[in-house]
């Protein structure tokens, strides 16, 4: 029963879905296409990501994630949130699982938020594509205000939450890594 409960949200969009294939096959026909290429995208990216992820834990060592992004490495893990999060690639899902293992390995809330929001807007494929189709002027206005805003967004999340809560979550994520198996989510 937790199960089904885990998933309801999933299952009602499947009733609905399947509703709408009753209803109207052409477009119960076209969510079925759509969800099906977006299955296709996932599991071309997801699983060189969970490789990579997977030698991010064996090969960086917590010291340096901590040294580098922890709770004491002021602007440098700034800065390199900022980096890590623009020259990354793939899609803003696979940014998550890397968020999380830079939670369980001691990265410092607010450099975990700023690597996600730079994720998000700071592509340097974007950049490049907005330089060649928009101007170097267009591309350096929006950097030069999404940077500040990232970074003030990033320590501000992070204000807000509580440092009992934000624990709370590395420490869920952390048993979940020794038990083998997903922690249901606080609620």
């Amino acid at each position: 029963m937790k199960e089904l409960k885990r998933y309801r949200l999933s299952l009602i969009l499947l009733a609905v879905a399947l509703l709408i294939w009753m209803w109207q096959p052409p477009l119960g026909q076209d969510i079925s296409v759509r969800t099906a290429n977006i299955f296709r995208e996932m599991l071309g990216v997801l699983p060189p990501i969970f490789i990579l992820l997977g030698l991010l834990e064996a090969w960086v060592p917590r010291e340096m994630i901590i040294k580098n992004l922890g709770e004491t490495s002021g602007a440098r893990g700034i800065a390199l949130s900022i980096f890590l999060g623009a020259a990354a690639a793939g899609p803003l899902y696979v940014a998550f699982p890397v968020a999380v293992t830079m939670l369980k390995k001691g990265a410092r809330f607010g450099n975990i938020v700023i690597f996600l929001f730079s994720w998000s807007t700071l592509k340097l494929p974007l950049l490049l594509f907005e330089t060649s189709a928009l101007g170097w002027q267009f591309a350096t206005a929006r950097a030069a205000v999404n940077i500040p805003g990232i970074i003030l967004m990033g320590l501000l999340v992070e204000r807000l939450i509580p440092a009992e809560e934000k624990e709370a979550l590395r420490q869920r994520h952390i048993q979940e890594e020794i038990s083998g198996q997903a922690v249901p989510a606080m609620r």
